[in-house]
This record gives structure tokens, sequence and C-alpha cells, in this order.
């Protein structure tokens, strides 16, 4: 499920980001990559965690802190990395569904305001109502 919804969200960014790329026509796919792994390693508001993290468990380490020493980098050792990973492997479904459950609160949270905003029209038989017309239901 996590691996489609993350295929979805990548055709979200790609559709979204395309029209900002057909600028520098021939370089995209060299950027593009760059581009997906900050979105994937950005904490997002409505999850409270990284996409990266709700997929594989745990947060990405970035080259910035495997080139630099970083308090995260030097305290590892393969062992405790690899005890940290089987604990966040157990924890993950959890985080997910606490996502879920936070994302659907905000969702609440957000048709709440916009219904307080929304004019409701009720319309009736023989209301005008205003059609605009495309040339291709011109007919």
């Amino acid at each position: 499920m996590a691996s489609r919804q993350a295929e979805s969200t990548n055709k979200v960014i790609i559709n979204n980001l395309n029209k900002r790329l057909e600028e520098s026509k021939g370089k995209w796919p060299e950027v593009l990559p760059g581009i997906l792994w900050a979105y994937r390693t950005m904490a997002k508001t409505s999850m409270g965690r990284t996409p990266f993290s709700l997929v594989y468990g745990t947060e990405a380490l970035i080259p910035v802190e495997i080139g630099e020493p970083s308090m995260k980098h030097t305290h590892t050792s393969e062992a405790t990395n690899e005890e940290e990973l089987r604990i966040n492997l157990d924890l993950t479904e959890e985080r997910r569904e606490a996502t879920l459950i936070r994302m659907a609160a905000q969702k609440q949270m957000i048709e709440r305001y916009y219904n307080r905003k929304a004019n409701l029209r009720y319309l009736k038989i023989w209301d005008f109502v205003l059609k605009k017309v495309f040339s291709s239901t011109q007919e």
C-alpha cells in the first residue's frame, strides 16, 4: 500500500514540476532526483513525518551528514544501527496508522473551515445559470 501511495505521490510531483522544468528542457532528468529527494525527506505538516520515514521506517541520512561528522552519524555503529532499524520496522505500521488518523483529522478541520465560508445556493427549475462554453462544447 505504501509503495502505491509513493508512486501516486511521485506522479503528482512530476506533473506539478513538469511546468517548471520545461524552462530547462534538456536538464530536467538531472534535476528531478534532487527535487524528489528533497520532497521525500522534508516533514509534511499534514503527516507530521517525512514520506521517506513512512515508507522505510527510519529517517534518511542526508549526504551532508555522511561527508561531515554529525552526532547522528558518529554515534552509530553497524550493530546499533541494525538494532535500531529492527525497532523502527516494528513501529512503522503504528506510525502509518497514527499518520492516517492525523491526516483524517486535518481533512475534517479543512472541511469545517470550508463549510463555514461556503455560500450554498440551491437552484430551482427555471433558474438562470451562467454556462461557460468551450470550443470543444460549442455545438
